[in-house]
């Protein structure tokens, strides 16, 4: 199981939005070396919903190969078409990674019934380790602690949920009614960075979050300092991460900004988007430079 940080990393893209594979391996051994636990690549800030299934192909055979078994990869298979799912979450195991992020299917909002019915299709039709990825605010549904339970009670692969809503009593639900039930391990990760510490200190295993871009190191110390119980650290730190989240709201979507503020903190990326997501203006980025002074 991982414990701890895993960065949902941004996909980094050139002026014409080809995948920029040189820049791409600069920020993964940023991270790695920052003490990252973890990397999911094709998640929400990596843009997966903007790329083409050659496109997040490439991406995965090069992720898998970059970082080379020092962390866990995790890759975002999700989508509407469960067949499509099942064919990415299989390439990724093929190719070497170490588990698949399936973010409920959205779009129609799918009572529970249906949703169970979706990840058991998927579950038996892969043997890769599944997270669910539970987004409501994007996908428009909320998969409950009960179905969560009853899937990962049938399925050995399903091993994890990334519970990504604002606020830690879902979480926490998820932690009493799922994690602590089961006969087996299960790994549930808040996906606000600002719940990283709530998260466990209620019994949940870390963060899947987008700040650990710009900061890898901050969040690394997080974590150790949470392991030693050296709370005056972690209140240090934790003041920290909640200046930053104040990134997430000069941009909507949230992406741009995180990009943005990666490339300003010393990164030489390019913080180009997928269409239709344009550019920043003056404006937004003189407000995520500010919010990056206060964190100094």
């Amino acid at each position: 199981m991982i414990k701890g940080i895993i960065t949902p990393t941004i996909t980094v893209f050139d002026q014409d939005q080809k995948i920029d594979f040189k820049a791409t391996e600069e920020h993964i051994e940023n991270l790695i070396k920052g003490g990252v636990n973890g990397i999911l690549f094709l998640g929400s800030i990596g843009e997966f919903f903007a790329m083409t299934s050659a496109e997040k192909k490439k991406l995965i055979s090069f992720a898998v190969k970059t970082v080379n078994k020092r962390v866990p990869v995790l890759v975002g298979t999700g989508g509407t078409a469960a067949e499509d799912v099942i064919e990415l979450t299989n390439f990724a195991g093929a190719e070497g990674a170490d588990g698949a992020a399936v973010i409920t299917p959205y779009f129609f909002q799918f009572n529970q019934q249906t949703l169970y019915n979706y990840y058991s299709h998927i579950a038996q039709n892969t043997d890769l380790d599944l997270y669910i990825y539970n987004f409501p605010a994007r996908s428009g549904v909320n998969i409950s602690p009960e179905t969560v339970f009853e899937l990962a009670r049938d399925y050995d692969n399903i091993v994890g949920i990334k519970d990504t809503m604002d606020t830690i009593s879902h979480t926490r639900e998820l932690i009493q009614q799922v994690k602590k039930p089961l006969e087996k391990d299960f790994a549930v990760y808040s996906g606000f960075d600002e719940y990283f510490l709530p998260n466990l200190l209620n019994g949940g295993d870390g963060l899947i979050g987008g700040l650990s871009n710009l900061a890898p190191g901050l969040f690394a110390d997080f974590y150790s300092s949470y392991q030693k119980g050296d709370f005056n650290k972690i209140k240090e730190l934790v003041n920290k991460i909640n200046l930053m989240m104040d990134i997430y709201s000069i941009s909507d979507p949230f992406f741009p900004a995180i990009k943005k503020a990666v490339s300003i903190s010393g990164s030489n990326l390019n913080a180009v988007c997928k269409e239709p997501v344009g550019l920043l203006t003056d404006e937004q980025i003189m407000n995520i430079k500010k919010v990056l002074e206060k964190v100094k």
